[in-house]
Parts: structure tokens; C-alpha cells; sequence
């Protein structure tokens, strides 16, 4: 303490002033490094929300006090208080879900509400409640619903209606399930209309196709090209292993339509379809009998009568047949299998020596025989139809590594923008300590620069030092440095022996030897007096 009460007495007023702030400016860049190293990250509370919820939610934070920063359209708040807030605001209902609800039909009243106006602010109601239900999906990010509804008409059939949904998701495309849970949502809330008729656009991978929808031959041929490579891939894996085997299949399938009538007669096949029986009798008297009342008599009572009559009978049959006949109507539509072409090629088999070399080894033809009637089991081949199959066993080339393995770093945990803040403050007050304060402490102590002499031909003349160091006398008793201490007890000034007792004449005889020095060194007495003076 008191060497710096000496060096702060040494200082003049200018440098005084320089070290005192220099001083405070060290110790602000200290504190502001240790609040900021103190001071809580900020992190992401919202992003993505309109302007009318982003304001409400501004407020929200105005109101409680809370710090926040907002950065385009992301709202930054303390780390530690994010999850708070967020419960907060949540008990508040904000920020505000889907557009207005069932409230929309609060505000209409019964004076100067046409039906036309009912009908419309009913149908926004309800297509604000289900983007509110959409929204409840945490993986739904927003949600727009369209219903058009065809106005009645006293002549016309009353039309169904259709809705068109517009998801955009937190992360990736919309699942097909969740495509379809949507439409049954949407049809299952407006009457009157079905899930076919809901249309689900993907903000990212567009529209969503239906199971209703009638695929192309070709998207198809494709679908069953690619079931048909997953089993096939499955069936191989299990004996060769992951990712030794590589299978193609190609569908060819029929994309014209086509409608046959066939009609086949067989006249040698014949089908009886009806039989129709005729049978009748008759009897007849001879010529010359005379009609009496005798022969009108039952039999064996009339004798005699028996010579002139006769009696007849006859049977008719007729049978209808068919000729057998085929009709047929054949349609073929698109999408039927023309060809399957299959391409499997499997790595062979690899033994390592005891020294340590590979030897490559083709799959035997048992064990590839047995493969083949498998895949051929798994794709349904047909040779009749014309499939091919081809199944080789071939050495694998190794892949190239691609890339190198992520690590987490060692700066995982330091949030980036807090640790270049804090570099910056410390090399602030590194400098300021280097370059401004101790510059200036060190001058105070620094030797004072040496007088010239002049020199016989106008310039400046420095005096070396004795001790041949090339240092320069300022005219202090101690800047003679590591000069020789002389015994002036016994130096004789007139033999040049150390005899002679008398002080004045070596001192003398000094001052004769050593001028340049002497002078410089009453030249420094002479000064420092008049300084005092």
C-alpha cells in the first residue's frame, strides 16, 4: 500500500487523471463480464404466429414484467422462466387458437340479421371450430378449413357439400392416417357430407391422395414393384444377411381397357325345354245299321249291334329343345400384370485365413437353387406369362465411408453468443490493463534521457558509460553503474603508488584524469539545485 501511495504521489495531475479512469473502465468491463456470465440465456417461447396473437401475447409479457426479445417473428424469454410462462399464457387462452369460434354467433342479433347473414356467419363459426380441433394435435402446427356449401334451391336437388383443409405440420409431410382421420373429422361435423368429398392439402408435400382415388397403371405397377422388393429383400436377409443382397423387380402392367363380347352356339348340345302329350279316341257304326233303340242300349244288352262298329284312339308327343348356347362379356381394366421381371444378386460367401487373408467364395448352385424357388414363391412368377427371374451370386464391393462419425462437442453445453461476449469483455480489459495502465506506471520509473553534449562540429555528443556498456550518464552518482571502486587511501598522485596520505591531491589528480565524467557529474548537481530553487 504504501509503494502505491509513493507512485501515486510521483504522478502528475494528467497522468493521475489518465490512471483513474483507466482504473474505473477496467472495473465497469469486470462487472458487465459478470453479470453477463451470470445473466440467464435466452430461449424460444413462440415463432410462427400472426401478428393480431403475437401482439396479445407482447402484452401479456408488458403486463406481468417479464424480460422478452423479439426477433422477427420469434419471441425470446429467460431460460428458466420459459416453461412458466408458457402456463401462464395458456391460462390466459393465449396464444389464440384457429381463427373465432361458436363466438361469432354472440354478436348477431335479432334486429337487422338476414338469413344470408346467419348462414354465413354460421358456416365461419364452424369452420373456425374445427381448425381449433386440428390444432389440438401437437403435431399440427396450422390448420385452415373451407366448407362450400350450395345454397337450396326450391327446384333443384339439394347438392352435398365439400371442405378443403389446408395442414402445415411441425415436422415432415402428413401421414396418410392422419389425412384420413381428417377427412372423417371434417365429413362427421358438416351433414350431409362424406369423406370423399374433404380434400387434405399438405403445406409441404401438397395433396393428399385418398384410398378413394384411382391410382395410375403405372403409380401401380410401381406400388406392387416396391411390396414386392420389400418381401422379397425380407426373404433374403434372413439367410444372407442385412444388406447382402440386392433385389429389383419390375412390373409391367396393362394400362389400356378393354371390353369383350363373346357369344358361343353349340348345336351338337342340345337341352330339351318343354314336352307337350296329345291322346284321343273314337268309335264308328258300320254302314246299313239301322239306328234303333236298341243300339243306343249299354253294352250286352244290345245283340246284334256288334257288327257294324268300330272304335279308334291316337297319342301325339312334342318336345321342344334349345340349342346350347355361352355369352360372356369380358372387361379388362387398366392395372392387370403383363410381366415381372426380377433381379437378385447376393454376396458370396468370405473366408479368413489364419494369416489374416480373405478368400471370396461363389454360392454354391444347391444354395442358390433353393433362393430361387423361394423369390419365385414370394413374386408369384409365372413363365407361361412370360417372367423372368435372375439370380447371381457376385463379390460385393466395400462402400467408402462416407462422411465421419457426429460427436457432440465440447461446446455443447456453452451457449455461443454468452462465451463471445465474454471473450470480448476480457480482452477489453486485458488491453486496458496492458496498453493504458501499465505503460504508464512503468514510465514513471524509467530512466531520464541523457543530456547531450555538444559535439566539436555542432551536433549532439553522448558520454559513454566507464563500465564500456554503451550506457549513457545522466549525471547521478549512481548511473557510474559497476565502475571500480578506487582506493584513494594510499595512491600517491605524484609517483602513481598508493603511499601518499594527502586526499585533496588524489581527488586532484582524479578530476585531471576523468574530466568528461567530473563534468558531468557537477553539470547533474548543478541542476537538481536549481530545481529545488
Amino acid at each position: 500500500m504504501q509503494n502505491l501511495m509513493q507512485i501515486w504521489q510521483s504522478l502528475d495531475t494528467r497522468r493521475r487523471i489518465i490512471v483513474a479512469g483507466a482504473t474505473i473502465a477496467v472495473f465497469l468491463a469486470i462487472i458487465a463480464l459478470s453479470r453477463m456470465a451470470a445473466a440467464p440465456g435466452m430461449t424460444l417461447l413462440y415463432a410462427g404466429l400472426s401478428p393480431a396473437s403475437a401482439g396479445e401475447v407482447i402484452a401479456a409479457l408488458d403486463q406481468s414484467g417479464a424480460r422478452y426479445e423479439v426477433r422477427g417473428d420469434s419471441i425470446f424469454v429467460d431460460e428458466g422462466a420459459r416453461d412458466t410462462m408458457r402456463m401462464t399464457l395458456a391460462s390466459q387462452g393465449l396464444p389464440a387458437a384457429g381463427g373465432a369460434g361458436y363466438e361469432i354467433l354472440d354478436g348477431l342479433s335479432g334486429f337487422g340479421t338476414t338469413s344470408q347473414m346467419f348462414d354465413a356467419a354460421y358456416w365461419r363459426a364452424k369452420e373456425g371450430e374445427l381448425a381449433r380441433t386440428l390444432l389440438a394435435n401437437p403435431q399440427v402446427k396450422s390448420a385452415r378449413v373451407h366448407i362450400a356449401q350450395a345454397p337450396s334451391q326450391p327446384f333443384q336437388r339439394n347438392q352435398n357439400p365439400s371442405a378443403s383443409v389446408t395442414i402445415t405440420s411441425v415436422s415432415g409431410a402428413i401421414a396418410p392416417a392422419q389425412a384420413k382421420a381428417i377427412r372423417h373429422l371434417v365429413a362427421a361435423a358438416v351433414p350431409g357430407m362424406v369423406p370423399s368429398d374433404v380434400a387434405v392439402i399438405d403445406s409441404v408435400a401438397g395433396l393428399v391422395p385418398s384410398d378413394d382415388d384411382t391410382l395410375t397403371p403405372s403409380a401401380m405397377g410401381d406400388t406392387r414393384a416396391a411390396e414386392m422388393r420389400a418381401n422379397v429383400e425380407r426373404l433374403l436377409e434372413a439367410r444372407v444377411g442385412a444388406g447382402r443382397a440386392v433385389v429389383e423387380v419390375s412390373v409391367d402392367v396393362v394400362t389400356d381397357s378393354e371390353q369383350i363380347s363373346e357369344r358361343t352356339v353349340d348345336p351338337q348340345a342340345r337341352v330339351a325345354i318343354s314336352t307337350e302329350t296329345t291322346s284321343s279316341t273314337g268309335s264308328e257304326s258300320a254302314a246299313g245299321t239301322d239306328v234303333t233303340v236298341a243300339s243306343n242300349l249299354p253294352e250286352g244288352q244290345n245283340s246284334g249291334g256288334d257288327a257294324g262298329k268300330s272304335e279308334s284312339a291316337e297319342q301325339q308327343e312334342r318336345v321342344n329343345y334349345e340349342i346350347s348356347e355361352t355369352k360372356r362379356d369380358v372387361i379388362k381394366a387398366p392395372g392387370a400384370i403383363k410381366k415381372i421381371s426380377v433381379a437378385v444378386l447376393l454376396d458370396g460367401t468370405q473366408t479368413v485365413a489364419e494369416d489374416g487373408t480373405v478368400t471370396f467364395a461363389v454360392r454354391p448352385d444347391e444354395e442358390l437353387a433353393v433362393l430361387r424357388e423361394l423369390v419365385a414363391s414370394a413374386v408369384g412368377l409365372d413363365e407361361a406369362r412370360g417372367d423372368v427371374l435372375t439370380l447371381k451370386s457376385l463379390a460385393f464391393e466395400p462402400l467408402p465411408e462416407q462422411g465421419t462419425v457426429a460427436s457432440a462437442s465440447m461446446l455443447a453445453g456453452f451457449n455461443m453468443m454468452s462465451l463471445i461476449q465474454t471473450l470480448v469483455l476480457g480482452l477489453v480489459a486485458l488491453v486496458l490493463g496492458l496498453f493504458v495502465i501499465r505503460p504508464m506506471l512503468a514510465g514513471r520509473f524509467a530512466p531520464a534521457q541523457p543530456q547531450m553534449l555538444p559535439a566539436p562540429d555542432g551536433g549532439a555528443l553522448a558520454l559513454p558509460n566507464l563500465d564500456g556498456s554503451g550506457a549513457v550518464l545522466t549525471g547521478e552518482i549512481d548511473s557510474f553503474g559497476d565502475l571500480p571502486m578506487v582506493n584513494l587511501d594510499n595512491f600517491d598522485m605524484g609517483t602513481g603508488s598508493n603511499d601518499s596520505a594527502d586526499p585533496v591531491a588524489r581527488l586532484r589528480r582524479l578530476i585531471e584524469e576523468r574530466q568528461a565524467e567530473s563534468v558531468e557529474i557537477l553539470r547533474g548537481w548543478m541542476e537538481q539545485e536549481e530545481e529545488k530553487a
